[in-house]
C-alpha cells in the first residue's frame, strides 16, 4: 500500500440553501450576525435521507475539525445531550479547533487548538486519524477549500431560498474545479446530497456553440 493510500481523509459537511446560504441552519441563536432573520431554516425539513446519511457520517469519523464559533456552539450543546448517539460520539471524539488566538479557551473536553500553520496541522491530522470531519464552520471550510486541504465536500442542499446570509461560496471565493463522486441523492423532503472531490487547476473557459456535425 502506498503512503498516500494510508493517509486519513478530511471531509467537509455543509448544509446549504438553493442560493448557497449556510448560516445558522440549526437554530435562531446559532449565528444572528449581520441581522440574519432565518436562523433554524433547516429544522422544518424532516428528511430521512439527510438524517440517515448525516448519522452514518458521524459514526464513521474519528475526529472533528471545527472553526472557533462552531466549536463554541457545539461545546454549549452536545455535552448536555450525551444520552443521544450523536452526542455520545461527538463528546468522545478528539476535537481540533482552528483559531489563531493563542489564548483561545476551549471548554469542550478533548479539544485542542490548532491554527498556527493549517496546512502542516492538517497533514498531522491525516496521519493521526482515519476520517476527520469539518461540520459547519463556514470560514474554516472556505479556507480548506481555497487551499485544497480536503478530500471530500458534502453539500446537503435544501429546497429553500433565503436571499440573505453567509454563503458557502461568497464573492471572492477561490476558483476551483471539483469532481462529482456519485450521482446526486435526493431525500423525501427534497434535500439533495452532492459529494465532490477537489481537482487540480482552475476552471477553464471557452465559447459555447453548435457542435461540429461535419461528415
Amino acid at each position: 500500500m502506498h503512503e498516500q493510500d494510508r493517509a486519513g481523509r478530511i471531509v467537509i459537511d455543509l448544509f446549504t440553501t438553493l442560493d448557497g446560504v449556510a448560516q445558522a441552519p440549526g437554530g435562531p441563536d446559532e449565528d444572528p450576525s449581520g441581522g440574519f432573520r432565518f436562523g433554524g431554516w433547516q429544522a422544518p425539513f424532516d428528511d430521512d435521507m439527510a438524517g440517515r446519511t448525516i448519522l452514518d457520517g458521524i459514526r464513521s469519523m474519528d475526529a472533528l475539525l471545527l472553526g472557533r464559533r462552531t466549536a463554541d456552539l457545539f461545546a454549549a450543546y452536545w455535552p448536555l445531550h450525551d444520552e443521544t448517539e450523536i452526542g455520545r460520539i461527538l463528546n468522545a471524539r478528539p476535537k481540533y479547533v482552528a483559531s489563531r488566538n493563542p489564548v483561545t479557551r476551549l471548554d469542550w473536553a478533548g479539544s485542542t487548538r490548532i491554527g498556527e500553520d493549517l496546512a502542516s496541522e492538517v497533514a498531522v491530522l491525516r496521519a493521526r486519524h482515519r476520517e476527520t470531519h469539518v461540520i459547519g464552520s463556514i470560514d474554516l471550510a472556505q479556507t480548506l477549500f481555497a487551499e485544497r486541504l480536503f478530500d471530500e465536500l458534502r453539500l446537503w442542499v435544501y429546497p429553500v431560498v433565503l436571499g440573505e446570509g453567509r454563503r458557502v461560496f461568497p464573492d471572492g471565493a477561490a476558483p476551483r474545479n471539483l469532481r462529482l463522486l456519485e450521482p446526486p441523492v435526493a431525500g423525501n423532503a427534497g434535500t439533495v446530497l452532492l459529494r465532490y472531490a477537489p481537482l487540480p487547476g482552475e476552471p477553464a473557459t471557452g465559447i459555447m456553440g453548435p457542435s461540429d456535425s461535419s461528415e
